[in-house]
């Protein structure tokens, strides 16, 4: 089995997701976690899931004969990468900053987006930004993608002391 479809199989079955997986140098297996939806959008990964999760995972990477050194678990951040279509779903609504892979002629050679992702219609993914026309429309693929990621929203009023 594929170390992602691995890691993807262990999460699903204790309630998380795979946001992202990378490899580091000397060894580093970076995990990236969010809660499966559907979820309580205002529930945040914390520590003691990350640990809850490393725990699982270096049982079963030891079972696979996977070769590592260290295992990094933590959530995505506030600034979560958006890498699968239904990353697009589910954060219809929310603001998002989409590097393309070629630059779009229908938008002044522009390959960087920033605005309101809207609900995927199929394949077709959308993002709703400034222009200097006024409001536009950006439409394009997950294959069109370089990099996506959330923008960062944070209200320190409503903070609990």
């Amino acid at each position: 089995m594929q170390l992602i479809n691995l890691i993807e199989t262990t999460l699903s079955g204790m309630g998380y997701e795979l946001v992202d997986l990378e490899r580091g140098p000397r060894g580093l297996l970076q995990v990236f976690i969010d809660f499966a939806p559907p979820h309580d959008e205002e529930r945040n990964i914390a520590v003691e899931d990350c640990e809850r999760v490393t725990h699982q995972l270096v049982h079963v990477l030891t079972v696979e004969n996977i070769d590592y050194e260290r295992l990094e678990v933590s959530s995505p951040g506030l600034d979560r990468p958006l890498k699968k279509l239904a990353d697009y779903v589910r954060f219809a609504g929310h603001e998002a900053l989409v590097k393309l892979r070629r630059p779009m002629p229908q938008v002044h050679n522009r390959k960087s987006f920033q605005g309101i992702l809207h609900a995927p219609d199929g394949d077709s993914l959308k993002l709703e930004f400034e222009s200097n026309e006024g409001p536009a429309m950006l439409d394009f693929t997950l294959a069109d993608v370089d990099k996506a990621r959330l923008v960062p929203k944070v209200d320190f009023r409503s903070r609990k002391a």
